[in-house]
This record gives C-alpha cells, sequence and structure tokens, in this order.
C-alpha cells in the first residue's frame, strides 16, 4: 500500500489531516478539540494510538487548539520548529520533555516507511512551514495558510502526485465582507491567505502530469463557498491551459467532516 490520507477537517475553525502509510501514521496539526479529533479518526477506523507523530505547521489556533490535550492522552510524538515552539509553549500546556521533537525547517524526517519534509511558507507566524510526505516514488504536498506561491514553495510542491493547496477567499466577497479592513488587509497580504484566483494561478505553475488530484483547502466559511472556489479555480485552468494540457482533478474539503480516504496510487 502506497500513502493514503484524509483530510479531517479544513478552514478557520479548525485544520488536521492524517497521512499514512502501512508502516508510518503522522497527524498534520490539531486543530480541534481532542475530542473531535478522536471522533474523526474513529470515523476513519482509526485511534489516535496509531500515530507515529504529530506535525505541527504554526501555531495559530486553528491549528493546535486540541494539540497539547491530544499529545498528553496518547503520549504522542510533537514536531515542530524552534521558533514555532516558543510560540506554541504558552497555548498548549505542558509536554513531556520525550515528546518535544524539534524539526527545522527543511529537515527531512522518516515515520515507518513515510518521509516527512518541511518547507518554509509566507504567513504571520512565527516560522511557518508546509509538508511533503513520501513513499517510494510517490507524493503529496499541503500547502495552506499561504500569504502567496513564492518560487521557493512552487519548486517545493511542484510534480505532486496529490496537492492539498489552499484556496481561502473569494477576493469580492472579502472585500464587500463583514471583517474590519485591518484584518481584511492582513488576509490580502503577503502573510495572509491565498485567494481562490492564487490558487489557480499557482497550480498553473505547480502543476504537472504527474498530478492526478488537488484538494482546495482552508475555505473561508464568510468569504468563500466551495462552489465558487472549484469554479474559479477550474475556470483560470481552462483559460490558461491548452485543450490536451493535462489537469488534475479539483476536489473539496470540509469544515465539519472529514474526507474519504484517497490513496495516491489510485486513479
Amino acid at each position: 500500500m502506497g500513502i493514503r490520507f484524509t483530510v479531517l477537517a479544513s478552514g478557520s475553525t479548525g485544520n488536521a489531516t492524517v497521512v499514512a502509510t502501512e508502516e508510518g501514521k503522522v497527524l498534520i496539526d490539531a486543530g480541534l478539540s481532542a475530542k473531535k479529533l478522536e471522533q474523526l479518526l474513529k470515523e476513519k477506523g482509526m485511534s489516535a494510538s496509531e500515530l507515529d507523530a504529530i506535525v505541527v505547521t504554526h501555531e495559530h489556533a486553528d491549528h493546535i487548539k486540541g494539540l497539547g490535550a491530544i499529545a498528553r492522552k496518547f503520549d504522542l510524538p510533537v514536531y515542530a520548529n524552534e521558533k514555532t515552539w516558543e510560540a506554541l509553549d504558552k497555548h498548549i500546556g505542558e509536554i513531556a520533555e520525550a515528546n518535544r521533537c524539534t524539526m527545522q525547517t527543511g529537515e527531512l524526517r522518516e515515520f515507518g516507511s513515510l518521509q516527512v519534509e518541511s518547507f518554509g511558507i509566507s504567513h504571520d507566524a512565527a516560522e511557518p512551514v508546509g509538508y511533503c510526505f513520501y513513499h517510494q516514488d510517490q507524493k503529496l504536498s499541503v500547502a495552506t495558510d499561504l500569504g502567496y506561491m513564492s518560487s521557493k514553495v512552487a519548486d517545493q510542491v511542484r510534480d505532486s502526485d496529490v496537492l492539498v493547496l489552499e484556496s481561502n477567499h473569494d477576493i469580492e466577497m472579502l472585500r464587500m465582507g463583514r471583517y474590519p479592513w485591518n484584518i481584511k488587509r492582513r488576509i490580502l497580504s503577503d502573510v495572509g491567505h491565498l485567494s481562490n484566483e492564487a490558487a489557480g494561478e499557482a497550480l498553473l505553475d505547480v502543476m504537472s502530469e504527474r498530478t492526478k488530484r488537488v484538494y482546495l483547502a482552508h475555505l473561508s466559511r464568510d468569504h468563500n463557498l466551495m462552489d465558487l472556489a472549484r469554479l474559479t479555480v477550474n475556470n483560470i485552468l481552462e483559460e490558461r491551459l491548452a485543450p490536451d494540457d493535462y489537469r488534475a482533478k479539483l476536489m473539496d474539503t470540509y469544515y465539519d467532516r472529514a474526507t474519504e480516504w484517497d490513496r495516491i496510487d489510485e486513479d
């Protein structure tokens, strides 16, 4: 069996994704309560006790809400870079010293047969990262909470078999929305979030014939709709790609339920 994964939840109310092979299982972020994480894992036929590690992208609450509780309950190692650990400490409570694991940005770690590599991204956090997962010749990349798609991030995620990519907001919905202007300005900035349009533009650069599926992730409940995100990204691809150019299938994620298990070796 190759890499399989499920996005347990995605959005401003909480983020968590499981990536697994037969010999390695990793949770990316724990942005829901420990109780909710346990429930979602159970629905997917897993227990948190099966996890080899939790890897953290950054310290914002929607990515770490249940981190301390679930790590303590199941005695799980937590991996983050030094600056993220410094920002995390006051939010997650006591973590056993043996489970406080430093994984510097750009480092590659192995959990059983699953290799995990972090890469730096642009977001208003201490030292935020995305992750690439490798098993044999398979590659899954997870890149959310991006202010913009830099050339370094594009190089990192290019030629993924499957990509989980932020498509946070529709620009006009955000501009007309109820948020104060300072928050809107932050979301639209280079350390904010990737819009639907920016996600589509990014895909033009990073998709290849190898890319089977793209999951549009971290959608705003106030300033986006799944149908709108998918339509906007698809329109950009259709307008800019030749008819015979390869297109990955666009997939949904949800704030209130998990996606189905996806196996990279399946078409």
